[in-house]
């Protein structure tokens, strides 16, 4: 049977963060607010609890989560290589609702799906979602929502399509655009692996980021 927390009170806060660290800890899986949407989160390194994300979404190994860290040293820690212009855009947009694509450490034990070797990393501005990574590590995050379903924007909306699949809602409140960014379904993705080979970086996601908030911080590095 699911539990739900209300985060905006103080108890509901703590119980609820206390109780979703527990269910991390145990392969399950949680629904957190984030700063874009609704996501369902599960352990990043625990192979059994990220099947369980993709089960309860109905997507395939070739759909594989992103993952949410906690600040920038984490994707050092994770990412085999990080060009400048991925830096110049962390800098500039975390964290907030931009999400970097890059080749991941070929020594992390780990199984998301069928990366090809990538792993796609985001640190949000969302303060739940930001202590819970803080004291339990990099999440698989997806949206909270069933394939092809709107990303919830709401805990009734999450808890509606996930149910029982899901053993914590940390309910943040209905989430609304901030910052000035456009509305949108969830953050910006770009993909910088190219950068490696001396190709470009690609916006494979429009999202709450504007494009060309992108291209003023990368230049000519952005192709289309």
């Amino acid at each position: 049977m699911a539990s739900r927390y209300d985060c905006t009170d103080p108890d509901g806060l703590l119980t609820g963060m206390r109780l979703a660290r527990a269910a991390l800890g145990r392969g399950e899986l949680v629904v957190v607010p984030t700063d874009t949407v609704y996501g369902l989160a599960a352990d990043a390194f625990d192979a059994a609890a990220v099947q369980r994300l993709l089960d309860a979404k109905g997507r395939t190994r070739q759909s594989p989560p992103p993952v949410l860290i906690p600040g920038p040293p984490t994707l050092d820690a994770l990412a085999s290589e990080v060009p400048q212009q991925v830096r110049d855009l962390v800098a500039e947009f975390w964290p907030g609702g931009l999400t970097v694509i890059l080749h991941a450490q070929p020594s992390l034990d780990w199984d998301l799906g069928e990366t090809r070797g990538t792993v796609a990393l985001r640190m949000p501005d969302s303060r739940i979602a930001l202590e819970l990574l803080q004291e339990v590590g990099p999440l698989a995050v997806s949206s909270a929502n069933s394939t092809g379903d709107p990303a919830a924007m709401t805990i009734d909306a999450a808890e509606s399509m996930l149910g029982d699949s899901v053993s914590v809602y940390l309910d943040g409140g209905s989430l609304e655009p901030h910052d000035g960014f456009e509305a949108s379904t969830g953050s910006t993705i770009v993909d910088a692996t190219g950068l490696s080979t001396g190709g470009g970086l690609r916006i494979v996601r429009h999202g709450v980021i504007p494009d060309s908030e992108i291209e003023r911080v990368v230049g000519a590095d952005l192709v289309t």
